[in-house]
């Protein structure tokens, strides 16, 4: 016997074995590829596939046999559907890093540091928008986004089963929302500069109607600035607590709070 000759019961546990891991690697790598920290842009595409490798390895074996296409139409179908509702997760997950660089930009412009050191990442942004950038990435690795991921992409599968479309009405209803929960996200977190800009404002008005021979511009850059790096020093962990928070109840309950 030819050992190169396998049973056919074996080669037909391949070849399902196959086409169960390539249903899970369309999910998974669709939402891989736009993950915080995992998939941004100064990580390199080999390393990106790599990762939804391993995404795939953990989740297919706590997955049902996935259905065997029957020809190329219905891999075709399966192929689409799958590749939308990762994507649709991963993008959901992405708005998450958007709210805390909406943030930075919103604190830099609002404290008259917004071109201080800019453009240290990937995507141009203020010195604050990439301080709490790599912060919350950095936290939410240390604190296990991972396995919070790994979790959350078997638990989609419980939500929208292989090879059913999401329906066009409930997916943009759903993506209009979280996008205003990310903007709604980012104000909050710039609240304590926004209310401090208000603040030196107000006082550098008022100053300056009490004494119009001083130069109040010269006076009040020097302390809005040591005033922004002074919130960003207290406020910063209560702002990223707040981010990871917002992120975790994220990943355990993807259309919670939807009106």
């Amino acid at each position: 016997m030819n050992p190169l000759d396998l049973p056919p019961e074996l080669v037909a546990l391949f070849g399902a074995t196959f086409w169960h891991g390539a249903m899970v690697f369309l999910r998974i790598g669709a939402m891989t590829a736009v993950l915080p920290a995992f998939g941004e842009q100064y990580v390199p595409t080999q390393i990106k596939l790599a990762i939804a490798l391993a995404f795939t390895a953990i989740v297919a074996p706590a997955l049902p046999q996935m259905p065997i296409p029957t020809g190329p139409l219905q891999y075709a179908g399966y192929a689409v559907s799958e590749a939308v509702i990762g994507l649709a997760l991963g993008v959901g997950i992405r708005l998450f890093v958007h709210a805390i660089q909406t943030a930075g930009t919103i604190a830099a412009q609002s404290t008259s540091l917004s071109q201080v050191l800019g453009g240290i990442g990937a995507e141009a942004m203020p010195a604050l928008g990439a301080v709490l950038l790599v912060s919350a990435l950095a936290l939410s690795v240390m604190l296990g986004l991972h396995v919070r991921v790994a979790q959350f992409m078997i638990y989609s599968y419980d939500a929208f089963p292989v090879g059913l479309f999401p329906g066009a009405a409930g997916l943009s209803e759903w993506g209009v929302y979280r996008i205003s929960q990310s903007f709604y996200m980012a104000f909050t977190l710039a609240a304590p500069f926004l209310i401090t800009a208000v603040i030196y404002n107000l006082t550098l008005g008022v100053i300056n109607r009490a004494m119009p021979q001083l130069m109040v511009a010269f006076v009040g850059a020097p302390v809005i600035t040591f005033g922004g790096l002074f919130i960003l020093m207290i406020a910063s962990p209560m702002i990223l607590d707040v981010w990871y928070r917002a992120l975790m109840g994220f990943l355990a309950d993807p259309g919670g709070n939807m009106p």
